[in-house]
């Protein structure tokens, strides 16, 4: 008897473990999974079903057709690094310290210091507190390490992603044979004409002396050598290996290859991405497919090249599209469609002035003025939107009200059950009421349009009046040649100083009835002129005094290339790998 009452204890605490466990799995299986992916300086006017007629996206098209297409969706920044760090987090990029202050507009080496700060809170961070297993596929671009080369302070891993495959950095020229050097090109200019008349400086004290026509002490002329040999090192050592600096490829905190082979990154990162969704079919997850396409230099794989109307370019978004569907196919193939919430965008507009002897390489923004690098115009900072969740969003939707990649953040996770954090401010806003119909209008009354750390201009959206969208200029660029939509003559425009034109009073535009900007505002035309200058210039003020001020991670210190914090495989500074899959 007692034998069979130890039988029915055993038997109870069985079931009760197997019901228990049940539950924990029944748990996860009906948490919502999250796959976000985003482009990297994708124009609105590249893709199908934002309005592009020539160049094939039946993939992202189809996603569009399936779910919900967001038409004035914005950017935080104009440029990757600060754009990105407002998407991660949720907050424009100067709170937390990522906004340009000066030349570097973007994060320059892979072995800088500067980098979003360990103390951001990212949504990847909040959902793994959560139970997801998070993941990041391609381009990071906001810092790596802070004080030593394996302290990963910047890193996705240190970010709230548990595994990350793909380049810290992004894609630069250099990281193509024969597409030249882009990273400070007047300051690689100015360094080595100091070092010439350095150079000059020496063999004329040397030859003096040793004609006896003047005396100069030796310690003196050692002096000039020593910086002439800094100055040498200056500007040999940074940037005449950027492509072995910059361009690698890491697996969580190893590099696995350096410098990497453009021609099977695309494929890679594709595998990278299925297997990051098949090992993690059973559980909740949070995948971020961050692609390289369609930065330049442009990509030339065989199954692409030459395919499309728009040369390279066109192949690269093609490329791009269909790699989109491959892993939309792997979460449908998994079951797990109804369970998935799809997101679609790209990091800031096209770079417009980019093109070379082939013709344009850079995107294309539609009817909107300006590009990559323009924080004022909308052809820098709209970006194609699109959000598919089967079954929970309505197919074939389309949202014209103003929304924002900070609003990523919030959506996933409220959806996630997670909690928002309440000792810092939060920017975005959960899209869902607007997108289910609970609310008429966005909760974005006005957007702040930053380039570096200063507004350029801002979006105001009255609540009182649903159509009307006014947008007040305060910089604009300065366009060259004139007339032209672009900074052809520096290929990126600049956020300061003489690259821009302060305007007093403000250019006021109507985007709602003129969405290309091209038809400024007056008092004679616009009953509101003087109310919408006032409100904006006062909620401005407000906004600004509550920025609490943060250390920059673009100053000169933060931004230059230290040798100690670069990442290697082998041993420094012979460093070079392949990854052993690598083809």
């Amino acid at each position: 008897m007692e034998h069979f009452m130890h039988f029915r204890v055993l038997l109870l605490l069985s079931f009760g473990s197997i019901l228990w466990m049940e539950g924990e799995a029944s748990e996860h299986h009906d948490k919502p999974n999250f796959l976000l992916i985003m482009a990297d300086d994708l124009g609105i006017g590249d893709v199908g079903c934002f309005g592009n007629t020539t160049i094939r996206t039946p993939h992202i098209d189809q996603l569009a057709q399936d779910g919900v297409k967001l038409t004035h969706h914005i950017s935080a920044a104009p440029l990757c690094s600060p754009s990105r760090t407002a998407f991660m987090t949720g907050r424009y990029p100067i709170r937390s310290g990522m906004a340009s202050i000066g030349r570097a507009p973007v994060l320059l080496w892979t072995a800088g210091s500067g980098g979003l700060p360990p103390n951001e809170i990212t949504f990847a961070k909040v959902l793994q507190e959560k139970g997801y297993s998070t993941g990041i596929v391609g381009k990071w671009h906001l810092g790596v390490n802070c004080n030593s080369r394996d302290d990963l302070c910047h890193h996705p891993n240190n970010h709230g992603f548990d595994y990350f495959y793909g380049m810290p950095f992004t894609l630069f020229s250099e990281c193509k044979e024969g597409h030249g050097r882009i990273i400070l090109p007047d300051v690689r200019i100015f360094i080595w004409r100091i070092s010439e008349i350095i150079g000059l400086a020496i063999l004329t004290a040397v030859s003096l002396r040793l004609l006896g026509l003047l005396f100069l002490n030796c310690k003196f002329i050692l002096l000039l050598v020593l910086a002439y040999i800094l100055c040498i090192s200056a500007w040999y050592l940074p940037f005449q290996f950027i492509n072995i600096w910059n361009c690698i490829i890491m697996r969580n905190g190893e590099v696995v290859e350096q410098p990497m082979a453009l021609e099977t990154l695309p494929l890679r990162l594709l595998n990278e991405a299925e297997g990051f969704l098949q090992r993690n079919k059973d559980k909740p997850f949070l995948l971020f497919v961050s692609f390289p396409h369609v930065h330049s230099p442009l990509f030339e794989s065989e199954r692409f090249k030459g395919k499309s109307k728009h040369g390279l370019y066109g192949d690269n978004i093609e490329e791009m599209d269909w790699m989109t569907g491959r892993i939309v196919k792997m979460v449908e193939d998994l079951g797990l469609s109804k369970k998935t919430f799809v997101y679609f965008t790209s990091d800031h507009g096209g770079h417009v002035e980019h093109a070379d002897s082939s013709g344009q390489v850079g995107g294309w923004n539609g009817i909107y003025k300006g590009g990559k690098g323009m924080a004022g115009w909308d052809g820098g900072i709209r970006v194609p939107g699109i959000i598919r969740w089967p079954g929970k969003l309505p197919a074939g939707k389309v949202i014209d009200k103003p929304t924002s990649l900070m609003d990523i953040f919030p959506t996933v996770v409220n959806i996630a059950n997670g909690q928002l954090p309440t000792d810092r401010s939060i920017d975005g806003h959960d899209l869902l009421p607007l997108i289910q119909g609970e609310v008429p209008h966005s909760r974005h009354e006005f957007m702040f349009h930053y380039c570096g750390v200063d507004i350029h201009a801002v979006r105001w959206h009255p609540r009182n009046n649903s159509d009307s969208v006014y947008k007040v200029h305060f910089f604009t660029p300065n366009f060259n040649p004139p007339g032209a939509i672009g900074c052809y003559n520096i290929m990126i425009c600049r956020c300061y100083g003489e690259f821009v034109s302060r305007h007093d009073p403000p250019l006021v535009f109507d985007i709602s009835r003129d969405p290309s900007e091209s038809l400024p505002l007056s008092p004679e035309v616009e009953p509101r002129y003087s109310e919408i200058l006032q409100r904006v210039q006062e909620v401005m003020e407000e906004h600004q005094k509550a920025v609490k001020p943060v250390p920059s991670q673009f100053t000169v210190s933060e931004i230059m290339w230290k040798p100690w914090l670069q990442p290697c495989c082998g041993t420094f500074p012979f460093c070079s790998c392949k990854e052993s899959n690598g083809s």
